[in-house]
């Protein structure tokens, strides 16, 4: 295996209630009570409210899947949840690649957000530590204990940037008992796998846990260059020491290292069409380039192999961390808490996903197939103090919370093929030793390439929250909640290159925000809760690196409005929680792609004929974005071996029309964002055997309508429907230490369902469509072991 197996690490897997393997599923001490009736649902802890609360009695729209949800669906990274597990979370690719992902809640979803002076509207916490940068999010999972998905804007109680909503990522701490688990696999595509998870027993105050995964996929779409990557293609190693420490029976203290390593591929992009708008091919200006008979018009159809061979290694993402979370119990009702973070990014991108079929025309001997390179560097360190306490009618919690980080990042954009006079194609050479241009250029190392851009950035932010609910004495059905949270933020920033000439452009926000909440909740029934929600969100300002002026724009806000019922029915063996929503978003922050109409040197009226025309402002709209929804998760367990769930959410987000500063009419859509999008699964558990082995059976199938993939294009996605499915012998006694084996059968995509999930007809023009396919089908194997 790679040197590295057992060095890095990232989070998944791990021991939860299996009652929720269907759908938002459990939480740690979610284990049925031994006197529960065993058809009945089990309770759903969630620390959404920075303490651990019921699910079905906690306020909020939340998501929660569990380790054997995760598991059924053999979801191995954050990006496995694209097919849609939780319908109103939507997780994609930035551009096609897996390096870097868009994460959106509710119709809040970024177009490009991966900038050095930019944030993301939806906030990712591993351990209550916010990542920073969307770069570094698709390393393998850890020992995850559940996903907590919080929708709708969480501006009181997270520390950044959540106006859409929050996914809290929950690991499993060390137990002080010594036990654990090795896991491997194997499946299509060379795909292969294996975990290791060791708690170690308790050193007198200490008990420490070791974490270990390698998950590793050959590539799905060849490259005919020998010697290159192909696409699709990923290897994943991780590793991570924790440790808990208990001196006594007031203080707990849970410490964390980790790192982990990402090495891929992007998706392929494939022509769909050829010549769309029929416009007259030839040469003569105004035509359409003839295509070239090497280069391939896939249609619907996703290719298993390339038609033109390019360059193409593997982006690297190197992710590491530390975190020390101290819980001192001050008296019986009130603990302060303590959670220091640390977290550092590095990712070198390299991107040969278009080959011809992004190609804005064809031309003899011109350079074509651009290699999108980009090279961030990140650190940032947050420090966050909670007391939490309650009196007879009031709980509470209060706290302070400091954010610092710095990311430099520079990019290339070289052209590593050139057609030949007869339609066929060479490879050009990374080492180029004439003068650098924007068409003729290396990529070997810095000093050979054209910089498309260059910056760095820094961004503090400190702020002061606080949240209680009162329960009335008189009436205890009734819970009345208020919060706020005063943030203070603070961004600089520096554009020091573009189209290689430097630049003197800087950037200074500061801005000081206050976010409320305001809740009523009502307990109809001990089982039927209904409540009334009002809260803000926000995202700070900041510059655009790619823009030729690093154009600064002001923040964005949410204001959302919410209802919503939480039941559990027929004796807990149904379940249904409804929200109804509204969100005014205003001064949304809009990606405005466009052509340089003056590309001249900085503070220079001479012409550059380098100069990047090609450039993106980012500006605030001046309309208020009206977005409205409704989610409904509806789990039921008829028998005491079925379980059955289905989640759906609508979500209607109208496109702005926007006039920018040359008076031009724009209209902006929101990507990633079906209007109906739904999931429904099935669990089948049944003791197998007389050693209190059982069989399990899951099948699950993933709805999405089409969708907007590019801010300023109309044309669409195709919708989707993807199922999974997972076959298992599990908890087979192998001797009489308690050791036990699971075997598993998994598929995702189990239809080998094909569809386009990103499509652009910007080149509509001078070629055709372009878009990228969904995986296909893979199945596989697992051996998990328990001890």
């Amino acid at each position: 295996m790679k040197k590295y197996l057992f060095l890095s690490s990232a989070l998944l897997g791990s021991l939860v209630a299996p009652a929720f393997a269907a759908t938002p599923a459990t939480d740690a001490p979610a284990e049925a009570p031994a006197a529960e009736a065993p058809e009945k649902l089990t309770e759903v802890v969630v620390s959404a409210t920075k303490r651990a609360t019921n699910l079905q009695k906690t306020p909020i729209a939340i998501s929660v899947l569990s380790a054997q949800s995760l598991a059924d669906r053999h979801v191995e990274s954050l990006l496995d949840l694209a097919d849609g597990a939780a319908p109103s979370l939507r997780v994609a690719t930035f551009e096609a690649r897996q390096s870097a992902l868009t994460v959106g809640i509710r119709g809040i979803v970024p177009f490009d957000q991966n900038q050095t002076a930019r944030d993301t509207p939806v906030g990712v916490y591993i351990d209550n530590i916010y990542m920073g940068r969307s770069q570094g999010l698709n390393a393998a999972l850890f020992d995850v204990q559940r996903i907590e998905i919080l929708r709708g804007p969480q501006g009181t109680l997270f520390g950044r940037n959540t106006e859409g909503g929050a996914v809290s990522i929950v690991t499993k701490d060390p137990t002080g008992v010594f036990g654990g688990r090795v896991q491997a696999g194997f499946g299509n595509y060379g795909s292969k796998s294996l975990e290791a998870h060791l708690d170690l027993p308790a050193f007198d105050t200490l008990a420490f846990k070791i974490d270990s995964v390698y998950q590793h996929q050959d590539p799905t779409v060849k490259n005919i260059l020998p010697g290159q990557a192909g696409w699709n293609q990923y290897d994943r190693t991780g590793g991570r020491l924790s440790a808990k420490w208990t001196p006594n029976d007031k203080l707990t203290g849970v410490f964390s290292i980790d790192a982990s390593r990402d090495e891929s591929t992007p998706n392929y992009s494939q022509l769909i069409n050829y010549n769309p708008l029929n416009l007259t091919v030839g040469t003569a200006s105004g035509n359409i380039a003839p295509l070239p008979s090497s280069v391939v018009v896939s249609g619907g159809n996703r290719m298993k192999r390339a038609d033109i061979g390019v360059p193409q290694q593997p982006s690297v993402a190197l992710t590491e961390g530390a975190a020390a979370t101290f819980t001192y119990h001050l008296t019986p009702s009130l603990d302060l808490k303590s959670i220091t973070g640390y977290r550092r990014v590095t990712t070198d991108q390299w991107d040969n996903s278009g080959g011809a079929h992004r190609t804005p025309a064809f031309a003899a001997n011109a350079a074509f197939s651009r290699y999108s390179l980009s090279f961030l560097r990140q650190h940032q360190v947050s420090q966050e103090f909670q007391l939490i306490g309650k009196t007879d009618d009031i709980d509470y919690v209060a706290g302070i919370y400091y954010f610092n980080e710095h990311v430099s990042e520079w990019a290339a954009t070289p052209s590593t093929n050139t057609w030949n006079a007869d339609g066929t194609y060479t490879i050009n050479s990374q080492n180029y030793t004439g003068p650098v241009t924007s068409s003729k250029m290396g990529w070997a190392n810095k000093s050979q390439m054209f910089i498309a851009r260059d910056s760095v950035g820094e961004a503090t932010s400190e702020a002061a929250f606080g949240q209680a609910t009162w329960t009335p004495s008189t009436n205890k059905a009734l819970h009345l909640t208020l919060g706020g949270r005063v943030t203070n933020d603070k961004r600089t920033g520096a554009l020091t290159m573009i189209s290689n000439v430097a630049t003197p452009y800087t950037l200074n926000f500061k801005k000081t925000r206050f976010d409320p909440l305001a809740i009523a909740a009502y307990d109809v029934t001990p089982d039927a809760h209904v409540y009334v929600k009002y809260a803000t969100g926000y995202r700070a300002g900041g510059a655009n690196d790619r823009s030729t002026d690093f154009r600064a724009f002001g923040p964005e806000s949410v204001k959302s409005y919410e209802v919503g019922a939480k039941l559990d029915m027929f004796d807990h063996k149904a379940r249904l929680n409804l929200a109804a929503y509204k969100m005014d978003r205003e001064n949304a922050q809009l990606d405005d792609s466009n052509v340089d109409p003056n590309p001249t040197l900085p503070g220079t009226t001479t012409v550059n004929p380098n100069f990047n025309k090609n450039i993106e402002f980012t500006y605030n709209a001046p309309t208020v974005q009206k977005i409205e929804g409704l989610e409904a998760e509806l789990l039921v367990k008829p028998t005491d071996n079925l379980t059955l769930g289905l989640n759906y959410a609508y979500t209607k987000v109208p496109p702005i029309n926007s006039k920018n500063n040359a008076g031009v009419v724009t209209t902006f859509y929101t990507v990633f964002t079906p209007k109906n999008a739904a999931s429904v699964n099935i669990d089948y558990k049944k003791p197998f055997g007389s050693n209190g082995a059982r069989f399990e059976a899951h099948l699950d199938g993933n709805y999405a309508d089409a969708q907007y993939t590019f801010q300023n294009e109309s044309v669409m996605s195709d919708s989707s429907f993807i199922v999974n499915g997972r076959l298992a012998i599990a908890d087979i006694a192998m001797q009489a230490t308690g050791t036990k084996m699971t075997v598993s059968l998994w598929s995702r995509n189990l239809l080998d369902e094909t569809y386009i999930y990103r499509r652009s007809a910007a080149n509509a023009k001078t070629l055709g469509d372009y878009g990228n396919f969904n995986p296909p089908r893979t199945v596989g194997l697992e051996v998990t072991v328990a001890y």
